[in-house]
């Protein structure tokens, strides 16, 4: 019997990229043996014109999804609504990942065999043993590495790759880590998420990747993503 296997992937402004990366996506669950595979795209609104690409791929082709959102509310809203919609369709696996091949779609295998090793929780790590950077200079790289590890401290988490945003999870994590009261918006979502998935007693692996730059498009980084990561990771030490 086919295992129903979801990619959540959100958008905004990535008309660029995600007619090539749905493709790459779709490719890669392919390969998986006794998949029934799924690409959800939850796009807020993008004027650029990314939701009439994936209305128009959907409409050919039934395994291509599109949850539309009359605004952009924030990175951790977009994969909690794309989290939702792929539970309530009996998904088995879910991942996420980003848009604009930061994340190789060529992983997304290597991410469901450790799920199938025992993981519960599967992240694309660049920060152990064989993950990697790319294309990024010193400046950015000290940046992200101080990020990791201020996470780590202020949470006292092994997880070398707190901030990654490619991830596998078993369908019984996200129904057991209360979804309904995450309150991260931006890239500290994954944080939170990561943080829920341990404290609830679930095994976290680390599979080891290359990340690299977007070549098309805009990065979503902004000061105020970056603020809201600093005041909210101490408050996330305290369980709700």
């Amino acid at each position: 019997m086919s295992r129903n296997i979801w990619v959540v992937i959100p958008t905004f402004n990535e008309a660029a990229n995600i007619e090539r990366v749905i493709a790459a996506a779709g490719a890669a669950l392919t390969t998986v043996r006794d998949v029934e595979p799924h690409v959800l795209v939850v796009d807020d609104s993008s004027p650029d014109g990314t939701g009439e690409i994936v209305e128009r791929l959907s409409a050919v082709d039934p395994s291509v999804g599109l949850l539309r959102r009359a605004q952009r509310a924030g990175l951790g809203p977009a994969y909690l609504a794309g989290f939702a919609h792929a539970l309530a369709h009996d998904a088995e696996l879910v991942l996420e990942m980003d848009a604009d091949f930061s994340h190789d779609p060529l992983d997304i295998p290597r991410l469901i065999a450790a799920i199938d090793a025992g993981a519960d929780l599967a992240l694309g790590s660049r920060y152990v043993t064989g993950g990697a950077v790319a294309q990024w200079g010193p400046l950015r790289r000290f940046i992200s590495r101080g990020a990791c590890l201020y996470a780590r401290l202020v949470l006292g988490l092994a997880v070398r790759d707190l901030t990654g945003g490619f991830k596998c999870f078993r369908r019984t994590v996200l129904e057991s880590i209360d979804l309904d009261t995450v309150r991260s918006h931006g890239y500290v979502f994954q944080v939170e998420l990561t943080l829920r998935t341990i404290r609830c007693g679930f095994r976290v692996v680390e599979v080891p990747i290359t990340f690299r730059d977007r070549e098309r498009g805009k990065s979503k980084m902004s000061t105020r993503i970056a603020l809201e990561a600093a005041w909210l990771l101490p408050l996330l030490r305290v369980r709700r």
